[in-house]
């Protein structure tokens, strides 16, 4: 089999969508279930010759300083797409409802392969944070929704995440196909957490609670920060690790200072920022006693399961995501959306050390999964959509009149690339410019209020 795996983040981003890619890809290739090819937007200076599967790493443009770090893709992209289609690709299995699910769409009308789309995101979320025009968030909304239902079958994370999708517009059927973790079901020896964790101030029978992934306030993290000051005004010590980094880092590091658990030589808060080496992580999730999660944000939070499988149990919110599957007391912890209900639990718990571990040991028991068992499930199903399309179950002729206007578009541009190649680049070359000098006039315009305030 064929499989063309699209999505606007790959390595060198690090997130959870990239990070799920590179796992379809790696595994499908491993272990003998076909020959992938990876789409993605081109970072500079990034050699991707070194994966064991072939990337196609197409033009892009500089939109880092808009979305945190993120690069888009070129609006020509006709020449990576011809180079795409002569994999000739058996499914297109799309992962970002943006250009990557446009891309595949284009390469449908050239080789007739379905689309698979994986939704892992509240796009919503997003749109609202980058997008203040209200106008422009619905008709952005309305875009992600067509292309998604532009697609021939669709895929989310959990059951949360496909309520989300319907509740944006979305009327089509989905089907809940879980993602894995590529931690090892066990714990990481005592020498390795020795080496990992050496330099940081971390007292034994002091409790350790943990947080890994990006540094943003949507994920919970104020939460965290008025619980555990709560908890420290009772006299109760512990040690809260912070490891990642995103946009909020700086505001979140400034709310502990406030609430007199950090300081500039540590206090009761550790900020190790990001950690790309995965042994490195799972040392800190053997370490640490319990995971705080209150992320309402996450469709999946796949750091759950990579906890889980260092058999540390994690305190979620209840009706969040990331709380699907768990047993409150048994296999993880639930608690309300707010400070109050984190403080209530963390202070009995920090008395318990050990049913935080015996909680945690149920998590890995009971709620691991591994990528090899997540990717070998979307193999099977990747037949039977396959089986599907031949079969005629898709709304093949809806994809015909689409299909027909992204065809005619894409065959323009190609003859315009193959006689026009540097004025496109030059064309390309002004977009990086207008979204720099965007960038400066915002920064200018924020200056002058700031002086004028």
């Amino acid at each position: 089999m064929n499989v063309c795996l699209l999505n606007d983040s790959f390595p060198p981003v690090i997130d959870g969508v990239a990070n799920t890619v590179y796992n379809y890809a790696r595994i499908l290739e491993k272990d003998g279930l076909g020959n992938v090819l990876v789409g993605t937007p081109r970072y500079p200076d990034v050699d991707y010759d070194t994966y064991p599967f072939k990337v196609v790493a197409y033009r892009s443009i500089d939109t880092t300083k808009f979305v945190n770090g993120y690069r888009a893709g070129s609006p020509f992209l006709v020449n990576d797409i011809v180079e795409m289609g002569g994999f000739e690709p058996d499914i297109i299995h799309s992962h970002c409802p943006f250009v990557s699910t446009f891309i595949a769409r284009e390469l449908r009308t050239r080789c007739e392969a379905p689309i698979v789309f994986t939704y892992h995101t509240k796009f919503d979320v997003d749109i609202a944070k980058s997008v203040k025009a209200k106008f422009l968030r619905k008709e952005a909304v309305r875009a992600l929704v067509s292309n998604i239902s532009a697609c021939d079958e669709v895929w989310v994370v959990s059951k949360g995440a496909g309520e989300n999708l319907l509740s944006l517009g979305y009327e089509g059927e989905y089907r809940v196909v879980e993602n894995g973790v590529d931690f090892p079901k066990g714990r990481v020896g005592e020498e390795e957490v020795r080496k990992v964790t050496l330099s940081y101030d971390l007292p034994e029978n002091v409790p350790v609670f943990l947080f890994v992934g990006r540094m943003m306030k949507y994920k919970g993290l104020p939460l965290i920060i008025e619980a555990l000051s709560m908890l420290d005004g009772d006299g109760v010590d512990f040690r809260m690790v912070f490891v990642g980094s995103g946009g909020d880092a700086d505001e979140i590091k400034e709310m502990a200072r406030a609430a007199g658990i950090y300081d500039d030589a540590g206090g009761k808060c550790i900020f190790t920022g990001p950690v790309y080496d995965r042994e490195a992580l799972r040392a800190w999730n053997t370490r640490a006693d319990l995971f705080l999660f209150p992320s309402t944000y996450d469709t999946n939070g796949i750091v759950v399961r990579e906890a889980a499988a260092c058999a540390l149990a994690s305190v979620l919110i209840d009706g969040s995501c990331a709380a699907e599957g768990i047993t409150n007391d048994r296999n993880g912890f639930i608690i309300d959306d707010d400070a109050g209900s984190m403080y209530e639990l963390l202070k009995k718990l920090a008395s318990d050390m050990p049913y935080m571990k015996q909680v945690g040991e149920n998590a890995m028991n009971e709620i691991y999964i591994s990528w090899e068992t997540s990717v070998h499930a979307a193999y099977d199903l990747y037949n039977e959509v396959i089986e599907n399309k031949k079969a005629g179950v898709y709304n093949t002729k809806r994809h015909r009149i689409g299909g027909a206007m992204i065809e005619f578009t894409d065959d323009v541009l190609y003859e315009l690339g193959e006689h026009f190649k540097a004025p496109i680049r030059l064309i390309d070359n002004m977009f990086d410019d207008m979204l720099d000098n965007v960038g400066e006039i915002r920064t200018d315009i924020a200056w002058g209020l700031h002086r004028k305030k």
